[in-house]
C-alpha cells in the first residue's frame, strides 16, 4: 500500500529528495509514468462485507485479562524485524532484495534502513506534483524511525476506522432491511386479519341479527302464551261433594295453583336459591352468565348454567332442555321478551308450576302432596300449607332431583338433600328473608322422624268406581287412558264416598259373619232412580285382596245369574197384559216341551221342592215360587218379557233366553239390574244411570262437559209400576218364606227389637231376593222413595 495517501508523508518525501546526493554512476532519475493498473478502489458500503478479508485481532482495552500492550509497540515490533542494510549500500539507496526481480522498478521498502539521520538540508528542488508515490519513495532517503512509526500508526488507525465504519454501515443496512421485511410482514398479517375481521365481523353481525330476529319470530307465539304451555294437570276425579277420589299418576302428578295459593316461605326460598336478583333483573343476569361461562371454560365442561328463573321457565316451556350453545342463546334472547310481557309474580308462579321435584311430582302443589302428605282443601291448596322447613327442603330439590332425594332408600341422596336444605336456609338468612333463629328452628324440625308423610290422596279411595268412570270418559271423549292421564281435567262424579265407605264396612262385616256359609265376597250398587246418578258402587269388599280376586268388578263387569230377582220383569209384563196381583194361580207340577233342546222336557221346581197349591200372583212373587213364575212366563211369552226387561235397563246379558230366564237363567250385570228395578220406583219411567256430573279444565275453570238432566222414558205404566211396588213392599205376603221380623224391612230400631216386640217405625221398602240353584250367588234388590 502506498504511503502517499497521507499528505504529511508526501511533503517530507519531497524535501528529502532535493537534498539527496546523486551517485556518480547513476543516471539522473527520470519521471516514470504512473502505473496503468488502477489502484485498489475503496470498497463501497453496498458491497458484501468479507469478514475474512478484513478480520484482525485488536486487544480490547476493556478486557482486564489482555496484556497492557500499546498499539504503537505492535507496529514498532514489525518495523524492528526489517533486514539490515546490504554491504556497501548507501543510506537512502534502494537495494533490491535477494528474491526480488532485478528488472522490477518497484522499491522494496523493507530494504530502507530505519536509522536516526540528521535532518536534510533545505533544497529548492521539489518533486513535481505529478510524480507517483512509488517514484517519490525511490528518490527519498529512508524515513526516520519516528516518522515510520507514526505513519504506521496512522495507517493502522485509518484502516481500522474504515473497516469499522464499513461494518457498521453494512450492519445498519442489513438491520434496516430486516426491519423493513419484519414490519412489512407484520403489516401484511395485520392487514389480512383486519380485512378478515371486518369481513367476518360484518357477516357475523348480519348472522347474529338474523338469528336474533328469527328466534323471536319463531317463538313469539309460545312466549306470549306461556300459560298454555304449562304441563297439564293430571286427571283428578272427585265425588259429588268435591272430595278427591283418585288422580291418574302414571304420567306424573301435577296440580297448577295460582300465585296467591303458594306459601310465602316457598317463594322466598326459591328466589334466594335460584335467582337472588329475580325481582330486579330484566330476565337475564349478564354478570352471572359471564361468570358461569368462564367457570365452564376453565373446567372444560358445563358446571353451572347461569340461568335466571325467567330463563329456566323459557327452557322448560319453550326451547327445551337440549344442552347446546344454540339453545342457550335462544333462552337468553327470549327471557327479556317474557320479562317484558309478564309480571314477575306471574313468571314465578309459572316457574313453580312447571319444575320437576322428583317422585313423579310436577309443580309445587304436587311436591307438597308427595313429600309432606298435604292435600288440597277448599280455598287452601297443598302448596299454601307449607312451612319454612318444608319450603327450604323443596326449594333445594329441583337443581338435581335424583341427587337431592330425601325419600331415597340410600343414605347418600338423603344426606345431600338435608345439606342442600341448609344451603337454602343460609341463603335466605344472607338475603334477609329469615333470621338465624328461624334457620335453626327449621333445621330442628327437619330432624323429626315424621317430617315426611305419605299422601293419602294418592290412594284410590274408590278403585272400581274410578275405573268405571275412566271407561266412560274414554267413550265420551274418544281418548285413550294415556291421553286422559295428563288431560288437565277435573272430573266431578255422582259418588258419595262417605256413604260408600259406610256401605263397604257393613258389607265386610256381613261377609265376615257368614264366612262359615262359604260367603267370601260382595258387591253393591246404589242409584238415585230419579236422576240415574250412581251414589255408590262397590265391585268387591276389598280391591287389594287377591284371595277373592278383589280387583274384578262384580258390579259392572260380572254377568251373574240373578235368580228369582229377575221375576218382576216377567210379572209386570203380565200386569201390562191385563193380569193383576190379586189374580189366582196354581202352584202345581208342570212340564214344558222344548224341541231341539238338550233337555227337551222342562219341569220347574220350587226351592223347597214342594208345591203350594192355589194362591195369588202377589203371594207367588213375594215367596219366590218358581212354578207359578214359569206359568206367568208361558202366558206373557219370552220375547215380550225380554223386551220389558230391556226397556227397563237390562241392555246386555249372557245366555239364551228361554223359560228358565224367569228363574234367573241369564247372566246379567248388577248395575243394569239395579237400574232396571229402579224403574218401578220411578213410576215406570226409566232413567239411565250415569257417573260423571261435569268435566272442568283445571287451568281455566271452564266447564267442558255438564251432564244434562234426563227425564227418562216411560216404559211401564205408572199403574203397573205402582202395583209392582205394592207387591214388593208387602211384608205380610212374604211372611211364609221370610217370617215377620225379617231383614228385608228397614227398622227404625233394629231387627232384634222387632223380635222383642218393639217393632218401631218401619220405613217402606220394596225388595226382591234371588238365589242361584247352586247357592253360588245371593241377590237382594230393593228401593225406597229415594234410592234403589
Amino acid at each position: 500500500m502506498s504511503v502517499a495517501d497521507t499528505p504529511e508523508q508526501g511533503n517530507e518525501a519531497a524535501a528529502d529528495t532535493s537534498a539527496a546526493p546523486k551517485d556518480a554512476g547513476e543516471e539522473q532519475s527520470q519521471p516514470i509514468p504512473a502505473s496503468s493498473s488502477p489502484s485498489p478502489a475503496r470498497p463501497d458500503a453496498s458491497e458484501a462485507f468479507d469478514e475474512e478479508e478484513y478480520a484482525f485481532e485488536v486487544p480490547s482495552i476493556d478486557d482486564p485479562s489482555a496484556p497492557p500492550t500499546d498499539i504503537a509497540d505492535i507496529v514498532l515490533a514489525d518495523l524492528n524485524e526489517a533486514p539490515p542494510l546490504a554491504s556497501g549500500a548507501t543510506p537512502g539507496a534502494i537495494v533490491p532484495s535477494a528474491d526480488s526481480d532485478p528488472s522490477s522498478t518497484a522499491p522494496d521498502l523493507r530494504a530502507v534502513p530505519v536509522t536516526a539521520l540528521p535532518p536534510p538540508a533545505p533544497t529548492s528542488a521539489m518533486v513535481p506534483a505529478q510524480h507517483t508515490p512509488a517514484l517519490i519513495m525511490q528518490s527519498l532517503p529512508a524515513p526516520r524511525r519516528l516518522a515510520s512509526r507514526e505513519e504506521r500508526l496512522r495507517l493502522y488507525k485509518k484502516q481500522r476506522l474504515y473497516i469499522t465504519r464499513k461494518h457498521l454501515r453494512r450492519a445498519r443496512l442489513v438491520d434496516r432491511r430486516a426491519r423493513i421485511r419484519f414490519w412489512t410482514s407484520i403489516s401484511s398479517v395485520v392487514l389480512t386479519f383486519l380485512v378478515l375481521f371486518l369481513s367476518l365481523g360484518t357477516a357475523g353481525t348480519i348472522m347474529a341479527y338474523n338469528f336474533y330476529t328469527q328466534t323471536q319470530v319463531k317463538y313469539e307465539n309460545q312466549v306470549l302464551t306461556l300459560r298454555d304451555l304449562l304441563p297439564p294437570d293430571n286427571l283428578k276425579i272427585f265425588d259429588r261433594k268435591g272430595v278427591m277420589l283418585a288422580q291418574m299418576t302414571d304420567q306424573g302428578l301435577h296440580t297448577e295453583v295460582p300465585y296467591a295459593q303458594i306459601a310465602v316461605p316457598l317463594l322466598q326460598a326459591t328466589v334466594a336459591t335460584e335467582d337472588k336478583n329475580f325481582w330486579t333483573n330484566q330476565g337475564i343476569d349478564v354478570l352471572r352468565i359471564v361468570r358461569a361461562a368462564l367457570n365452564d371454560l376453565s373446567r372444560g365442561h358445563v358446571v353451572e348454567g347461569g340461568s335466571t328463573i325467567t330463563q329456566q321457565l323459557i327452557k322448560n316451556l319453550v326451547v327445551g332442555n337440549e344442552s347446546s350453545v344454540v339453545r342457550k342463546l335462544e333462552e337468553i334472547i327470549l327471557a327479556p321478551q317474557a320479562n317484558g310481557h309478564y309480571a314477575k309474580s306471574d313468571i314465578l308462579e309459572m316457574y313453580l308450576n312447571s319444575i320437576y321435584y322428583g317422585h313423579q311430582a310436577y309443580g309445587i302443589d304436587a311436591a307438597a302432596t308427595v313429600y309432606f302428605g298435604l292435600e288440597d282443601k277448599p280455598g287452601q291448596s297443598a302448596a299454601l300449607q307449607l312451612d319454612l322447613a318444608q319450603s327450604a327442603m323443596l326449594a333445594g330439590i329441583p337443581g338435581s332431583p335424583g341427587l337431592f332425594d330425601p325419600l331415597s332408600s340410600l343414605p347418600g341422596p338423603r344426606a345431600a338433600a338435608f345439606g342442600r336444605m341448609k344451603v337454602v336456609l343460609d341463603a335466605m338468612v344472607k338475603q334477609g328473608y329469615i333470621t338465624r333463629v328461624q334457620e335453626l328452628d327449621a333445621i330442628n324440625e327437619a330432624q323429626d322422624p315424621h317430617f315426611f308423610k305419605p299422601a293419602p290422596s294418592l290412594r284410590n279411595r274408590a278403585p272400581h268406581f274410578v275405573n268405571f268412570v275412566l271407561n266412560d270418559l274414554q267413550k265420551l271423549l274418544r281418548r285413550s287412558r294415556q291421553e286422559l292421564s295428563r288431560s288437565g281435567l277435573l272430573v266431578y262424579t255422582t259418588l258419595d264416598i262417605g256413604l260408600q265407605d259406610k256401605i263397604q264396612k257393613i258389607a265386610q262385616r256381613h261377609v265376615a259373619e257368614l264366612r262359615g256359609h262359604r260367603l267370601s265376597n260382595a258387591a253393591e250398587v246404589l242409584i238415585d232412580f230419579h236422576t240415574g246418578a250412581i251414589i255408590s258402587l262397590l265391585g268387591s269388599i276389598d280391591y287389594n285382596n287377591t284371595a277373592i280376586d278383589g280387583q274384578f268388578d262384580v258390579a259392572t263387569q260380572g254377568y251373574r245369574q240373578p235368580g228369582s230377582s229377575f221375576k218382576p220383569y216377567v210379572y209386570v209384563t203380565a200386569f201390562e197384559q191385563g193380569a193383576s196381583p190379586a189374580q189366582a194361580i196354581d202352584d202345581q207340577p208342570i212340564s214344558i216341551s222344548i224341541p231341539g233342546s238338550s233337555d227337551p222336557l222342562f219341569q220347574p221346581k220350587n226351592y223347597d221342592r214342594r208345591f203350594h197349591g192355589h194362591m195369588t200372583l202377589r203371594c207367588a212373587l213375594q215367596n219366590s215360587l218358581n212354578v207359578p213364575a214359569v206359568k206367568v212366563l208361558q202366558h206373557t211369552g219370552i220375547s215380550p218379557s225380554m223386551q220389558t226387561a230391556h226397556d227397563m235397563g237390562i241392555t246386555s246379558y249372557k245366555g239364551t233366553p228361554g223359560y228358565s230366564l224367569v228363574l234367573g237363567g241369564l247372566g246379567i250385570r248388577l248395575l243394569d239390574h239395579t237400574s232396571g228395578i229402579g224403574t218401578f220406583a220411578n213410576g215406570g219411567t226409566h232413567v239411565g244411570y250415569y257417573a260423571i256430573s261435569k268435566l272442568v279444565f283445571a287451568t281455566t275453570g271452564k266447564v267442558f262437559y255438564q251432564h244434562q238432566f234426563d227425564p227418562g222414558r216411560q216404559v211401564v205404566s205408572p199403574q203397573m209400576a205402582y202395583m209392582m211396588t205394592s207387591v214388593l213392599s208387602d211384608n205380610n205376603s212374604r211372611i211364609p218364606e221370610f217370617a215377620d221380623c225379617n231383614v228385608l224391612q228397614l227398622y227404625s230400631h233394629s231387627q232384634d227389637s222387632c223380635y222383642a216386640g218393639n217393632r218401631g217405625a218401619i220405613r217402606p221398602a220394596a225388595v226382591k231376593t234371588g238365589t242361584t240353584e247352586d247357592f253360588r250367588d245371593n241377590w237382594t234388590v230393593g228401593y225406597t222413595t229415594d234410592y234403589v
